[in-house]
């Protein structure tokens, strides 16, 4: 006997290549089994979704979600599970002199699933700007509280902005990378500063050749100082080379990051995120306010809604190491399972610089299972049934 019966939905999964008519049964918080006609009787409750795309459950994967502690953070459950995504990465909230509230005030009392990542800052975003010089930096102190969290601390972040990077260059990277290879850690660089001086000189080229398989770079899409993209508006050579190395690259849209003409020309020149995610904060919620919106800004782009779920499920879990229990519907995996209602029609949607796109699908959050439990979602940062501006 199934715990849960998901049925009557359109299942797409791209990890399994499934784009069927199929139900999803859900026992002891794993997926049981996805077949076709699973009848009702065989499981303790049943949702009927007839009409709904059932996808695995979202993963954001760059999020800031340390409520209270870091003023920029939100619950992680608004976020998460609320707004129709079962995981969120959180990326550099807190640094090794914080950290450990995380563990002991948010992650027990939250639906989501919660991926740390933690800031080579002192004290992650507490404050900004978080590093002005070496001064703020322990390597010793990173190095000692991700080997005493270990298993909650899944990689290090680092943010290549002002005065950091003016202070100290490339210094700054290789610092956050050394913590990296001595804790095992994967390093997640921001990129994109929409505060750097007049005639700065870009340092993307040399960042890249410092990050490794596994490390990651956030912002593609940033239209700021330290893009992909030269004054030209060609992507650096380093950008493929560092692809086909291993590194991975997020789009993090956030309030500043999310350009649809950047992302525009990186697909022009064969260029695609491998995440999609939002970068969620309090003041971010002006501009991108769940997963969903993000994941529909990119189908302006042309992505396909498989493409897009895609970057939502399986790519992230991979980047985070964790495939072998999320991103997918496969039986055994994490009964982990996000119902879209995908609307027709046609709306404009707004990216970061202000600037808009037609598109004729929008996602809706129907119903978030999180390890087998149903959570009805409510947009989670903003109220339920919203839908982008319609197009006369």
């Amino acid at each position: 006997m199934y715990d849960l019966l998901i049925k009557g939905g359109r299942v797409l999964d791209p990890a399994l290549g499934l784009n069927a008519d199929l139900d999803v049964a859900i026992t002891d918080g794993l997926v049981a089994s996805v077949a076709a006609d699973i009848p009702e009787t065989e499981a303790l409750r049943s949702i009927r979704v007839p009409g709904k795309t059932v996808v695995p459950g979202l993963i954001d994967f760059h999020v800031h979600v340390y409520e209270a502690v870091n003023p920029r953070g939100l619950n992680p459950d608004s976020a998460g599970v609320r707004a129709g995504v079962t995981t969120v990465v959180d990326a550099g909230s807190a640094g090794p002199f914080n950290f450990g509230g995380f563990p002991k005030y948010v992650l027990p009392y939250c639906k989501t699933e919660v991926v740390c990542f933690m800031h080579v800052g002192r004290h992650g975003l507490v404050s900004l700007p978080e590093i002005r010089g070496p001064e703020d930096i322990d390597a010793d102190e990173a190095i000692k509280i991700a080997a005493q969290y270990k298993g909650q601390i899944h990689g290090l972040k680092v943010r290549m902005v002002n005065p950091a990077l003016e202070n100290m260059g490339m210094d700054l990277a290789r610092i956050a990378k050394d913590i990296g290879r001595q804790t095992g850690l994967p390093l997640m660089v921001h990129i994109g500063d929409p505060h750097a001086k007049v005639g700065q000189k870009s340092v993307l080229t040399e960042l890249l050749d410092i990050l490794d398989e596994g490390d990651i770079l956030t912002h593609l899409f940033t239209s700021h100082h330290g893009g992909v993209l030269d004054a030209n508006g060609k992507l650096y050579p380093q950008v493929k080379a560092a692809v086909e190395r291993g590194v991975l690259f997020d789009t993090g849209h956030g309030r500043f990051n999310f350009s649809f003409d950047v992302g525009q020309r990186l697909l022009d020149q064969g260029m695609a995120p491998d995440c999609a995610s939002t970068d969620l904060t309090i003041p971010g919620r002006e501009v991108v306010h769940s997963m969903v919106e993000t994941l529909t800004r990119f189908m302006a782009l042309g992505f396909t809604l498989e493409q897009t779920i895609e970057m939502a499920t399986i790519k992230p879990a991979r980047a985070m190491n964790a495939d072998d229990r999320l991103g997918t519907l496969k039986p055994g995996h994490q009964g982990d399972v996000t119902v879209l209602d995908i609307q027709q029609g046609k709306w404009k949607v707004i990216d970061s610089d202000g600037q808009s796109q037609t598109v004729e699908q929008a996602m809706i959050p129907f119903v978030t299972v999180k390890r087998g439990e149903v959570i009805t979602p409510d947009w989670g940062p903003r109220p339920w049934g919203w839908l982008p501006d319609p197009v006369d």
